[in-house]
């Protein structure tokens, strides 16, 4: 059982070879109690883990308002997973897009403030019409990034979903 995690405090998806969700506390839940119930939905949806695979940081984008409490989320659930000795192993943003699209930056070419969105896009698509997992509504895209996770996941010990390019599998590389 390989699972993916795109970590975030609004809307954590998690995701399987088939299934994806997106955790989203309620707007009133803050603080503590928000980085409680998210590690706690986590920890419950992992548990029969074999491997987990969790975006790591966008290293470009760390100076982001939020960036330090992002951070300690993905480190409160790495810590969960490995009290648990649940292994779990780290993928890039740009590993994400490049196994979805073949490129790190597939909307290079269009204007800078609509490259995340159009990226956000594409690795959607991707994770529709490729991999078949429902990814809809309120935290569709965090749902597709957590497909794409688990996918690699997959793929990277011998078990791929789908077929994909070497273009796309270099991807595995930047895995850690």
């Amino acid at each position: 059982l390989v699972i993916g995690i795109d970590p975030s405090l609004t809307s954590t998806g998690i995701a399987g070879a088939d299934w994806a969700d997106a955790l989203r506390p309620a707007k009133d839940m803050t603080g503590h109690h928000r980085f409680g119930w998210l590690r706690g939905e986590v920890i419950d949806r992992t548990r029969a883990a074999d491997l987990v695979v969790i975006e790591g940081p966008a290293y470009g984008q760390q100076l982001q308002a939020g960036h330090h409490e992002r951070a300690g989320l993905w480190w409160a659930i790495t810590h969960a997973l490995w009290a648990r000795d649940i292994p779990y192993a780290v993928a890039t943003p740009h590993s994400r897009a490049i196994y979805a699209t073949g490129r790190a930056n597939p909307a290079q070419h269009e204007p800078r403030a609509r490259r995340a969105r159009i990226t956000k896009g594409m690795v959607h698509t991707f994770a529709v019409e490729q991999l078949g997992v429902g990814c809809e509504g309120p935290g569709r895209y965090d749902m597709a990034d957590a497909a794409v996770m688990a996918a690699m996941g997959l793929d990277w010990i011998g078990h791929p979903t789908v077929p994909v390019p070497q273009q796309q599998r270099r991807a595995l590389d930047g895995i850690t």
